[in-house]
Formats: structure tokens, C-alpha cells, sequence
């Protein structure tokens, strides 16, 4: 080779490498997750990546809520979230507060002085005391702007600011993070979980299980992965007395909601909401919430018949 295809050869491998580096660098920032730094810098403790998506926990340990017999945990019904992720060069925040009625009015108008949107407002239960509401919320912003606005909002209610019960598996959490054995929940998690054929996470007590969608889902032009709150969410608790209390949403679309609904009743599980928690959604999804209490055995399989009516 003479010395002149030598630094030919030499140039175009050089080529090819920068080429290499500026492609990989591009990936990298496409693929960055939110600024995690940021968020719990501002609300003293971390949370939960999940895939490219950061999800803090405010759960309402400051209320005993009871109802149909069973105090309910925090982990059941009672957490509040926030779920970050970026979107270009800014982020999104999308969540769930739960609130008691003297609660709901200042913090949307916290939330409306930070440039956050409310997009839905319901309740989840049905008979409970104390009454508690729900209350989704949208924004867009830095992560820091974002989770100020957010604690502010927090701190017109009594919501503790606190780290969640830690999970019971490091998948649960921040990569390589070591988790504490699971506490026992009082009642037969593996039987519940063969019976409905999906597997959870115990953490404070309560057995969760998420059932993804297989649709891309969309709100606001922001691809909302299944950590943003798109998945149903079944909860499962003991009551203390041997049997156990299970609640949740089941994401649908429309043509499932009503062959749900039936599968649910005819096993006893009431439905106590039914309603949106987006806008400008696609498609377009509506959560139906539950209520079951009974047996291991009686609760796994009347959840199971809904579960299969779910888009696979």
C-alpha cells in the first residue's frame, strides 16, 4: 500500500468513527430520561424510575379511610403520584391526587397558578368515610418548575411528604438498588396470582398487578408508556378477617366497557366509577374502577373474567 492509500485508508476510518460518535451521541439524548436530580432535589426524597418514565409517591398515610368493613391501606387507594418524562427538550407530568373535599378546590387553584391543566376529577370509591376525591392533572415544563409547582399544590393539604413503603423487589425501584423482604400481607398472594394468571409486587401490605395495554397511547402528542398511569391497576389487601379487598381500573376502550361492567357484576365485584382521566387522548380510553371483597379464590376469578375481556 503506498503512502498515499495509507492515509486515505486512514481518513475514511477516521470518518466513519466521528460519524459513529455523533450518531451515538444523538441516540443519547433522544433516549434521555427525565432529569431525576431535579425532582428529588425538590421534594427531599427519590422515586421509582420505570423505563423511561420517573414516578414520585405521596401517599395519604395521614387518613384512615374505611370502607364496606375494611380500613384501607395507603398502597390500596390512597397514593397519590406524579410521573415524569421528557418530551423533546422540555417534560411532561401527568398524576393522581387524592384529596379530601376541603382540599380540592385550593389545590387546583395552586396547580392552575403553576400552569398545570386538570383534566379530570372523580371519585374511585363509593361509601367510604372520610368522602376522598381524585384529582388527574396535567403539565409541561422543566422537571424542576414542574415539581415545584407540584409541592406547592401538596402543601395546601395535609399530604405527607415522605419516601413511599419501599418495594419488595430492586425492579420495583432505582436500578441496583437493594430492597428489604417483603412484609406479609396477610392473606395467599401466590394462590390470587395463579388465578388471574398475572404476577405483582407486594409493597405496605398490598399486592399490585399492572396489565398494560397493546396500543400506542397518546395524550396531549406525548406517548404515555404504561407507568404513566395507562395500565389497569388491580390492588389487593386483607381485611383482617380472612378474606381480602381488591380495587383498581380497568383501561378500556369503548367497545369494552359495558362487556367488562357485565363480567364484573355477574361475579359480585361492584363498579363504582366509570370516567375519563385524560384530554386529547388517542385513542380514546375510559377507566372503570371496582370494588371486590370476598375470598381469595372468589375475587381472582371474577377479576380473570374481566381481565380476558382486555385487547390483548
Amino acid at each position: 500500500m503506498t503512502a498515499l492509500s495509507r492515509i486515505t485508508a486512514v481518513g475514511i476510518a477516521a470518518a466513519a468513527f466521528l460519524s459513529t460518535v455523533v450518531v451515538s451521541g444523538q441516540q443519547n439524548a433522544t433516549a434521555a430520561g427525565p432529569n431525576i436530580s431535579a425532582v428529588d432535589q425538590v421534594f427531599g426524597f427519590p422515586g421509582q424510575l420505570q423505563g423511561d418514565v420517573y414516578r414520585v409517591s405521596f401517599p395519604r398515610t395521614d387518613l384512615t379511610v374505611t370502607a364496606d368493613g375494611v380500613t384501607i391501606k395507603p398502597g390500596l387507594a390512597l397514593g397519590s403520584w406524579a410521573a415524569f418524562k421528557r418530551n423533546g427538550a422540555a417534560a411532561v407530568i401527568h398524576g393522581d391526587l387524592v384529596l379530601t373535599e376541603s382540599e380540592i378546590n385550593p389545590v387546583i387553584s395552586t396547580l392552575q397558578a403553576s400552569g398545570f391543566e386538570i383534566t379530570a376529577l372523580h371519585n374511585h370509591l363509593i361509601g367510604e368515610t372520610p368522602h376522598v376525591m381524585y384529582l388527574h392533572y396535567w403539565g409541561s415544563g422543566p422537571e424542576a418548575t414542574l415539581a415545584q409547582g407540584l409541592r406547592k399544590a401538596l402543601g395546601t393539604t395535609k399530604t405527607p411528604l415522605q419516601p413511599a413503603t419501599a418495594p419488595s423487589t430492586p425492579a420495583a425501584g432505582r436500578a441496583g438498588a437493594a430492597a428489604p423482604p417483603a412484609a406479609d400481607p396477610g392473606f395467599d398472594v401466590e394462590t390470587l396470582q395463579r388465578v388471574l394468571g398475572r404476577t405483582g409486587m407486594v409493597r405496605g401490605g398490598v399486592l399490585g398487578i399492572s396489565v398494560p395495554r397493546p396500543e400506542k397511547i397518546t395524550m396531549m402528542g406525548v406517548e404515555m408508556p404504561p407507568a404513566m398511569g395507562m395500565a389497569t391497576a388491580l390492588n389487593f389487601q386483607t381485611d383482617g378477617a380472612g378474606k381480602i379487598a381488591g380495587t383498581g381500573d380497568f383501561v378500556m376502550i369503548d367497545d369494552e366497557v359495558n362487556p367488562i361492567a357485565k363480567a364484573l357484576r355477574a361475579h359480585g365485584i361492584a363498579v363504582t366509577a366509570l370516567h375519563n382521566h385524560m384530554l386529547h387522548g388517542t385513542p380514546n380510553l375510559y377507566f372503570m374502577h371496582f370494588w371486590a371483597h370476598g375470598t381469595v379464590q372468589d375475587v381472582g376469578v371474577g377479576l380473570k373474567a374481566a381481565l380476558d375481556l382486555l385487547a390483548k
